[in-house]
């Protein structure tokens, strides 16, 4: 066979193992983070590649707005003419024979992917014209202007006031956003939120106490690394938000510990940094909690709605699931986190909102 045949031959079945992820509950950066964290680089490329191949067929009004926005995330786009792993192998200046035996190890690797919870439409399976909205895109990138610059600072008053400007903006928006969704069906989704590998289960307890704050659930799954989070759609989009920025802030606390103390010393160990994660999440959980509860009673009705539509959705998501719990072991850790998560920025505070 002539060289072409064996490089297209990968790319069909490339492209049919990633249509059976889809099948399977897998998006497309869950896909790319999953061979990413596992495979090298030179995978992850074409992996993204694939990607866009698999979903170029299908027209826009078919692909649900949070697909469309991965596959942007990622760079999955059409960019070549012609084979792929012809045009791949000259782009990465890489021959014909290392493209063909990346295509083979991404197969091999990509067919053991196990089902997921179906969380979105396939691309193609209709219209998307009836998807509801979440946060107003110009509300939420000034809202993450705002942290990312409360996140950088250097100036704790600084840093007060770019996260108040942030939470005022949040506030109106999902109060105006509850008003506005009183009448219609309440509906509960899905989101996945991969976080970093390093002491997951850690920063997955943060994630979980957010997301209970915001009237949502979450599993984590420390196999893969993503926490599922099940909400409304707004409350979902806080939860992310909300999460990574705090996240920001308690990794940058937890090395600057570090970082004043001395070679060897407590505040250096995994031990510490665990403790640490877990208190400081502890803490963030109770600051949520004691935020001012809804104030306009004609929220409530429409709360209740959307809880019973959380737990609902939940349960046929997840038949079994299981209560994690961490161990501490520093007490010095677990100190120096409460102490950072009493001067944490919750930059999209809760007073007296539906979503954040």
């Amino acid at each position: 066979m002539a060289h072409g045949g064996r490089l297209i031959l990968p790319v069909v079945e490339l492209v049919k193992a990633v249509d059976g992820l889809w099948q399977r509950g897998w998006l497309p950066y869950d896909v790319r983070e999953m061979v990413s964290r596992s495979l090298d680089e030179s995978a992850t490329s074409l992996v993204v590649d694939v990607i866009a191949l698999s979903c170029s067929p299908h027209p826009a009004m078919t692909v649900h707005p949070r697909w469309q926005r991965q596959l942007d995330e990622i760079g999955a786009t059409v960019w070549w003419e012609g084979p792929l792993l012809e045009a791949w192998a000259e782009r990465h200046i890489e021959t014909q024979a290392f493209a063909s035996r990346t295509a083979s190890e991404l197969l091999a690797y990509l067919v053991r992917f196990p089902s997921l919870p179906r969380i979105l439409p396939l691309p193609g399976d209709g219209l998307m014209s009836a998807v509801r909205a979440g946060v107003d895109p110009k509300v939420l990138n000034r809202v993450r202007g705002l942290l990312a610059k409360a996140e950088s600072t250097s100036f704790p008053e600084e840093a007060e006031a770019l996260s108040a400007k942030a939470q005022e903006l949040m506030n109106r928006h999902a109060l105006e956003r509850a008003m506005l969704d009183a009448d219609l069906p309440a509906l509960a989704t899905s989101r996945r939120m991969w976080l970093d590998k390093s002491y997951f289960k850690e920063k997955s307890q943060l994630v979980q106490v957010v997301a209970r704050a915001f009237r949502s659930r979450a599993v984590a799954y420390d196999g893969f690394g993503f926490v599922a989070l099940v909400g409304d759609e707004v409350d979902l989009e806080s939860i992310e938000l909300l999460s990574t920025s705090l996240l920001v802030q308690a990794t940058r606390a937890m090395v600057a510990a570090g970082g004043r103390a001395g070679k060897g010393s407590e505040a250096r160990s995994r031990p510490f940094r665990k403790a640490f994660l877990v208190a400081y999440a502890s803490r963030i959980g109770e600051r949520l909690e004691d935020d001012a509860p809804v104030s306009d009673e004609r929220l409530l009705p429409v709360l209740a709605d959307r809880k019973q539509a959380v737990d609902t959705l939940f349960n046929e998501m997840f038949t079994r699931t299981r209560t994690s719990r961490v161990t501490v072991r520093s007490a010095a850790g677990w100190g120096a986190g409460r102490a950072a998560a009493n001067v944490a920025d919750l930059g999209t505070g809760r007073s007296s909102v539906t979503s954040g």
